[in-house]
């Protein structure tokens, strides 16, 4: 049962990747014995389940997933917000107040206004309706500091890392908060700009090296740099 691709090669469409006895997984697809990939992207095996992560792709809602959006829109009902990608969601005011709405009397863009960026978690989502998402829980709502930084979506879970490992790490060498939305909008929340910033370089670095092995040392070397330089201006 050959494989044609090592771990993190990058396949284009149409290029063979294994052959035998595996699953087609995301962005492949199965003639014969055959696994072909349908989009360029790097070569995941996952058991037998051979996956293509892209390259550059966009955003599909799941019901659960926490993103970070984008107020584009203030309707009579509700807010529109952007997910950074081909989907608008919508907000409901009985998820955002904290009593009934009154739309007679309340004036929703002085709760959330055009260019707000709020975290939310998506509730529902099918293709004949758009997202809608709440920020009724814990954790959620609109996002008062911090800085944006928006990544390819599908790097996400590199930026994690397995079992948390990179997202850890980053946190504990750069003293910052960071949530990371599944639709690839990551907000960075530190005590100094310089953390913020140094955080930010860190999850730019994990997007465009992604495929390469050894990421996570070299990361965490950076970042150990980064912080000793921010000490030695603090003394």
């Amino acid at each position: 049962m050959p494989t044609f691709f090592e771990p993190k090669q990058i396949a284009t469409p149409g290029d063979l990747v294994a052959e035998g006895e595996y699953f087609a997984g995301e962005n492949t697809y199965k003639e014969d014995k055959r696994i072909y990939a349908n989009r360029t992207g790097i070569v995941e095996y996952d058991n037998k389940t051979v996956n293509i992560v892209a390259l550059k792709s966009f955003y599909m809602p799941k019901p659960g997933d926490i993103i970070i959006g984008t107020v584009v829109g203030i309707g009579f009902n509700g807010w529109t917000i952007d997910l950074n990608g081909p989907y608008q969601a919508f907000l409901r005011p009985s998820d955002v107040l904290s009593r009934p709405f009154k739309p007679q009397k309340d004036e929703l863009s002085q709760v959330l206004d055009i260019g707000d960026l709020v975290v939310a978690k998506i509730v529902s989502y099918d293709r004949t309706h758009d997202p809608q998402i709440t920020v009724a829980e814990p954790g959620l709502g609109k996002i008062t500091r911090g800085q944006i930084i928006k990544i390819t979506p599908t790097k996400i879970p590199r930026v994690i890392g397995k079992k948390g490992s990179m997202i850890s790490m980053i946190k504990q060498e750069t003293d910052c908060q960071i949530i990371l939305g599944l639709n690839g909008v990551v907000l960075v929340t530190g005590k100094t700009p310089d953390e913020e910033q140094a955080a930010l370089m860190a999850i730019h670095k994990v997007e465009e090296e992604s495929h390469t092995s050894g990421l996570t040392d070299r990361i965490t070397q950076m970042l150990k740099k980064e912080k000793s330089k921010r000490e030695e201006v603090k003394e």
